[in-house]
């Protein structure tokens, strides 16, 4: 039986290979993966060959946002599931340090994430996940979709370190798909007005269908707001949006860009900020799959390419050279 794969070996040294078939072990499952969208982290993998410490070392299959249907389970795991529809969860923590007992597996220093060095990822026809990070998807959503439950995790961890009590106003820097999740799911967290700045025209138009008050980046923002989430990564975004906060306002900081940036250190202890980092998430994907599924979340807007496994590389470029691209599919079986 065939496993194709898309292997990254060195920065644009991306190699499609048939890999032996992965069996579940005691408590895993075996997933036929049918769709994998493409993340800013792969394509950054792929152009440089690493993410600060992780450095691609070894022959590494990429891609963590993915879905598809359950095809073996291992002793101890219901073999009812066989021919469920499953997101898969692409961070598996060890389960019992400190961070993981009190909840924050997110923050395990253990934790096994799809393609993150040494690990393999998901952008294969088959792999194996604990079963319990193989979700259940609801009816009516489509793997395409349920894929999109990864980023959708993003957004929900940034959403709720905004501390969003109902009736805010937020700000979000960055209109590309991050940006778009969150502004959406702040709304339908109880966010009075969601507001999203970017540069790029085609995407603050991608905003403006989907209910949200966009605006360009290089124009003045009215208002002020109680919560700021910054997806863009650029500085200049961030230190022009932090004056728009209010008093006790939270600064939720998502994107990534510059590694060291200059805080306005006042304005910070006048008004009292709070000011967080996001790393990945933790507890979202059954909230995140239903946001989908309600349709509060739309992400069939995101969804602008589509490619089969063995064209991933263009999948990863696509955002260089497609002005309309917001997010890749890859279909292992197309």
């Amino acid at each position: 039986m065939a496993n194709l794969s898309a292997v990254l070996y060195a920065p644009e040294d991306l190699r499609v290979e048939d890999r032996a078939v992965p069996e579940p072990a005691a408590g895993e499952v075996q997933v036929a993966v049918q769709a994998i969208g493409i993340c800013g982290s792969d394509v950054h993998y792929y152009e440089h060959g690493r993410i600060g410490p992780f450095v691609v070392q070894h022959p590494m299959v990429i891609g963590h946002e993915s879905a598809g249907s359950i095809t073996a389970v291992g002793s101890g795991v219901d073999p009812g599931r066989v021919g469920q529809a499953v997101a898969l969860e692409p961070g598996v923590p060890c389960g019992h340090c400190p961070q993981c007992r009190a909840g924050r597996y997110n923050l395990c220093p253990d934790v096994k994430f799809f393609a993150t060095p040494p690990v393999d990822g998901s952008i294969a026809q088959y792999v194996t996940i604990p079963a319990d990070f193989a979700h259940p998807v609801p009816a009516g959503v489509d793997f395409r979709q349920a894929a999109m439950a990864e980023p959708v995790s993003v957004a929900v961890w940034a959403v709720r370190k905004a501390g969003l009590a109902g009736g805010e106003s937020v700000l979000v820097t960055g209109a590309g798909p991050v940006g778009l999740l969150v502004g959406q799911v702040a709304r339908a967290f109880g966010a009075g007005a969601v507001t999203i700045t970017d540069l790029n025209d085609y995407r603050l138009s991608v905003a403006g269908r989907l209910g949200l008050d966009a605006r360009r980046a290089d124009s003045p923002v009215p208002g002020s707001f109680t919560a700021l989430i910054e997806c863009s990564g650029s500085t200049a975004a961030l230190r022009a949006a932090m004056p728009l906060v209010q008093r006790a306002g939270r600064v939720v900081l998502v994107g990534m860009g510059a590694d060291e940036v200059a805080f306005d250190v006042p304005l910070i202890q006048n008004r009292e900020l709070w000011v967080t980092g996001t790393f990945r998430y933790a507890n979202t994907y059954p909230t995140a799959l239903q946001l989908i599924a309600s349709g509060e979340v739309q992400v069939d807007p995101l969804l602008t390419h589509e490619f089969p496994l063995a064209r991933t590389e263009d999948a990863l470029r696509a955002g260089r050279v497609e002005p309309t691209a917001l997010k890749s599919v890859v279909r292992p079986w197309a």
